[in-house]
């Protein structure tokens, strides 16, 4: 018989418990001074009497409460562990939902935690079903399609997946990892997993993937890709194999003379009308600064001569819209079987096909660029509107009046009517600018001469004066620009534009200024003689000014 020390409260509990059929059941029991937890299983005989057996677990209990506080310090490593992370028992009751986890799913634990049945899978899925957590407990369990990619390493699996339920059904794209736990006997107890919104990685991947695959510029696919599909047709699955390749005409005279933002405009502008011929699927690339290449897979060559008459009626249409710039796009195509000839000699044959129509057009695309050019400077600027005829006039009567040989005075007309073709590659804010131009804007202004210089050495009508539209702006004292030439060094035809164009602007309405009197010009241009103008040929206009009407009815 064992002997209890303790208040009246702890033997009249036992005797309660005594008085009830059968009841196990623990108690807190002091004896000499020590605590002892017992298990007391008491037994009702046929007498009446009691039969308790009773048993010290005090050592078993203290690991008991060692075990629950261990276990409770995991669940708050768990609950402050930054990734979203659950935990489920053995049965797939979940017994872990950490803070992380509540955020991303919107669930709260004491929604979660005691349920099973794949209910952990809803905020994910929005539907109840096997996850990764469930391989890592059972190998042989056939999860759910929808994983990326999953991997194994010994006895934890990765995974990337859609998620379409998360964020209240924008959905997201998921890393996840789950592991399995086990006991002291290595038996699996449970598992653990934990996600990780990776949305932001998967879009940046997403776009270099596609940076690396497209034309930064048009957006079309670039080099790499377009031999990859090369590649791909050379197989002979996609025979016959058609290839088309574009080369946009003048686009190193474009960027020399309008700038590299104009000559974007117009890759552009081509991609975009190359593109238009075809569907979505076909294989359209920029290949170079200014080729494009498609290629047609099962195509004869009746589709792909189709495909070319598709491109140019698109250029035609862009063409007769009113753009600034027209297109001029030369093409080449080859079509043949893999089995006779390499897609890459098929390249090569477009290749040179599109060169040779390039050959045969360049002087007239050259030259109707130059037209276009033209156009479009008499459409912005201010001084066009019968500057370019009195101008003429006015050199014409002055390269007689020095005795200047016929044979010189027609290129001296061309002059007058191009020099200042240069002013298309000029911001319309400064060529019409209603005041006097900064510093950095006469810079850009000075400019025109350049530009227009390379405008007349891309095109055969103008080459004979480029030489002279670059030097149209110097001064008899060596303070013009661009080459700071003086006197003799500035080619007559220059010195005598310089005179008539001086005289044409002052006596003509400008944006900043209204017209000045014929007598206030004549002042100006004395003034200026042995300055800006050459002395000799100022007296020689100015005669023959005099000896028409003081130039007011030429």
């Amino acid at each position: 018989m064992m002997e209890f020390a303790g208040n009246s409260r702890k033997h009249n509990k036992l005797e309660e418990a005594l008085a009830k059929e059968r009841q196990k059941f623990e108690k807190l029991i002091a004896e000499a001074g020590k605590e002892k937890i017992i298990r007391f299983i008491p037994l009702k005989l046929q007498t009446g009497e009691y039969l308790v057996t009773c048993e010290d677990i005090t050592q078993s209990w203290l690991a008991e409460q060692k075990l629950r506080a261990a276990n409770r310090h995991l669940l708050d490593i768990i609950d402050f562990l930054p990734d979203a992370t659950f935990v489920v028992d053995r049965s797939g009751i979940v017994i872990a939902w950490n803070k992380a986890m509540e955020e991303m799913s919107g669930i709260s634990k004491d929604d979660i935690i005691g349920k099973g049945d794949y209910a952990y899978a809803v905020p994910f899925y929005g539907v109840r079903r096997p996850v990764l957590i469930d391989m890592v407990m059972h190998g042989d369990l056939e999860t759910e399609p929808g994983y990326e990619f999953v991997e194994r390493k010994e006895n934890t699996i990765y995974a990337e997946v859609f998620a379409p339920a998360l964020f209240k059904g924008e959905g997201a794209n998921i890393w996840c990892k789950a592991s399995p736990l086990y006991d002291s006997e290595g038996k699996i107890t449970g598992a653990i997993e934990s996600v990780r919104d990776i949305t932001e990685r998967k879009r940046a991947e997403g776009q270099l993937k596609y940076l690396s695959l497209h034309d930064n510029l048009t957006g079309l696919y670039n080099r790499t890709f377009f031999e990859e599909e090369m590649q791909r047709a050379a197989d002979g699955r996609f025979d016959p194999v058609g290839i088309i390749v574009c080369d946009l005409d003048g686009l190193k005279f474009i960027n020399d003379t309008l700038g590299h933002d104009t000559g974007d405009s117009l890759l552009l502008a081509s991609a975009n009308v190359i593109k238009s011929a075809f569907r979505k699927s076909d294989i359209v690339a920029r290949i170079g600064g200014d080729e494009f290449a498609v290629l047609l897979n099962q195509s004869g060559e009746k589709t792909v001569e189709e495909a070319c008459d598709r491109i140019k009626a698109a250029i035609d249409k862009y063409n007769l819209a009113g753009h600034e710039i027209p297109l001029n796009i030369s093409m080449g195509f080859a079509v043949g079987s893999v089995e006779t000839a390499s897609v890459s000699d098929l390249f090569k044959e477009a290749d040179n096909n599109m060169y040779r129509e390039k050959l045969h057009r360049s002087h007239s695309a050259r030259s109707a660029l130059v037209q276009t050019l033209m156009k479009a400077l008499e459409a912005r600027d201010f001084i066009t509107e019968g500057h370019a005829l009195r101008l003429q006039d006015y050199v014409t009567a002055l390269a007689r009046a020095i005795g200047m040989p016929k044979r010189n005075v027609s290129d001296l007309n061309l002059l007058a009517k191009f020099h200042d073709i240069g002013k298309v590659g000029v911001r319309d804010s400064i060529l019409f600018k209603p005041g006097p131009l900064t510093t950095e804007e006469a810079g850009e202004m000075q400019r025109h001469s350049e530009i227009g210089h390379r405008i007349a050495q891309s095109a055969p009508d103008l080459a004979p004066i480029a030489d002279w539209i670059l030097k149209h702006h110097e001064w008899w004292d060596g303070s013009g620009y661009p080459l700071g030439l003086k006197e003799e060094e500035i080619p007559l035809e220059c010195r005598i534009l310089a005179i008539a164009d001086a005289y044409d602007a002052m006596t003509n309405d400008r944006p900043y200024r209204k017209a000045m009197p014929h007598e206030t010009a004549v002042g100006e241009l004395e003034k200026s003689a042995g300055v800006q103008f050459d002395p000799e040929l100022v007296r020689s206009f100015l005669k023959f000014l005099e000896n028409n009407q003081s130039g007011k009815n030429m």
